[in-house]
């Protein structure tokens, strides 16, 4: 352990049992980010020379641990879920729920699935799915610029930088043979609204290199700039294969997304994720047949799993105004989300409604789910111990688990305004 890094006790660290993943969460302030290194592979990635000081809380100095047996919760959870969205009733039912651009199936498998997870209530609860989940290409620049200060971090999670690269480069050739088989990809666009003004907008500019490093060209571009002509999608005189999809207009409704709609309906264009991966799997609808015992049962869900998502998956209910009266007299046991939220937005814990809030709450489209208190990551701010909360996005594939990332925050959700919070590096025990 290297002193000049450690915060963390000789018996958080070198004690073996069951807690060691809580124990190091609680204990362990080992500042564990080598900045220098950081900034210097920030350079060599050409991402941005000033990142760390025009995003300050966009990483965290400390690591977080995540036992062995609550990742095999995570993956047994993900795989369980993966399967019934699989079955062809459980489509259905998400897809009738959905906007007509949503019917459209290429048969890909949409890019970056991000599966959040709270540990909590003895195995990890989770709160949420979310397609083009953002943060993926930062954290392995993250992963790779750690100082190992305890032996738990003497092995990393998954891969390294270069490693994860190659993996998520292959994820989007994979996209592309899926629907276009042998045909050779030439380019890829990257699209986002006003992509030079996203918060993760860095994410793109690695993401553009890590493509142009493998021979394919690569833009960034917002969605007015695409036009479909010729039965191909094109941007500024250029014709695009495939898009990386980074925008939360899920259903491709807006009218800047007019273009790449109608060249994604005719399969003109290789879009991933698409309108299609939201509807089966992000809207926040799904959550309530996938955790009630009584709906996967009538979807033919085999009883393994049944007790795997029951057990994983916070009770969640439609708001209606037949239930309104119901939710309100529970209100502070419960979370609201838009069906089709994203980032915290428009989210609300209950016992902090106001009967404004409610009200345009039922004018709305939400979910109410039983709140899971998210775990907590001991910190030192300003040399004072301090607390933030936690939880765990799992980045998957196919179902496989490419990379975990932690975020540290405080408030209502997470965000990237805590100070000492921000992304953090898992590391399993």
């Amino acid at each position: 352990m290297a002193e000049s890094n450690s915060g963390c006790s000789t018996s958080a660290c070198d004690v073996v049992t069951n807690t060691i993943a809580e124990v190091l969460n609680q204990t362990c302030y080992c500042k564990t980010l080598d900045q220098d290194r950081l900034n210097y592979i920030l350079n060599a990635d050409k991402v941005s020379h000033d990142l760390l000081t025009t995003h300050p809380q966009l990483f965290s100095n400390i690591a977080t641990f995540v036992s062995r047996k609550d990742f095999e919760y995570i993956t047994e959870s993900i795989q369980a879920i993966e399967r019934v969205i699989a079955l062809p009733p459980f489509r259905e039912a998400a897809l009738s729920r959905a906007h007509s651009n949503a019917q459209y199936n290429p048969g890909i498998a949409g890019v970056f699935m991000g599966y959040d997870f709270h540990l909590a209530n003895g195995r990890p609860q989770l709160i949420e799915i979310n397609t083009n989940a953002g943060g993926a290409f930062l954290n392995s620049l993250l992963l790779s610029a750690q100082i190992a200060c305890c032996p738990p971090m003497q092995t990393p999670f998954l891969q390294d930088k270069k490693n994860l690269y190659r993996e998520f480069f292959d994820m989007f050739l994979n996209e592309w043979k899926l629907q276009r088989g042998d045909i050779p990809l030439t380019r890829i666009a990257i699209v986002d609204v006003e992509p030079e003004n996203q918060f993760l907008y860095p994410e793109f500019k690695v993401a553009q290199q890590i493509f142009i490093d493998n021979g394919i060209e690569a833009i960034i571009t917002s969605p007015e700039r695409l036009c479909f002509e010729k039965d191909q999608l094109w941007c500024d005189g250029n014709v695009i294969d495939l898009v990386y999809n980074r925008l939360t207009d899920f259903s491709l409704t807006a009218v800047t997304s007019k273009a790449l709609n109608d060249a994604y309906q005719a399969g003109a264009v290789v879009v991933t994720p698409n309108p299609f991966h939201h509807a089966i799997y992000a809207n926040k609808q799904n959550l309530i047949a996938l955790g009630n015992r009584d709906s996967l049962n009538q979807l033919g869900v085999a009883e393994k799993d049944i007790n795997i998502l029951t057990a994983s998956i916070p009770k969640t209910y439609l708001v209606t105004s037949e239930n309104a009266d119901d939710l309100w007299e529970q209100r502070k046991q419960l979370f609201f989300k838009p069906v089709a939220g994203y980032g915290g937005k428009a989210a609300y814990r209950g016992d902090k409604l106001t009967k404004r809030v409610w009200n345009e709450i039922l004018q709305g489209s939400y979910i109410a789910q039983h709140q899971i208190t998210p775990s907590e990551r001991g910190i030192l701010l300003d040399s004072q111990t301090s607390t933030l909360k936690l939880d765990i996005r799992a980045y998957t594939y196919q179902g496989k688990i490419q990379l975990l990332a932690a975020r540290l925050y405080q408030g209502q959700t997470t965000n990237f305004r805590t100070h000492g919070g921000g992304f953090s590096p898992v590391f399993t025990i």
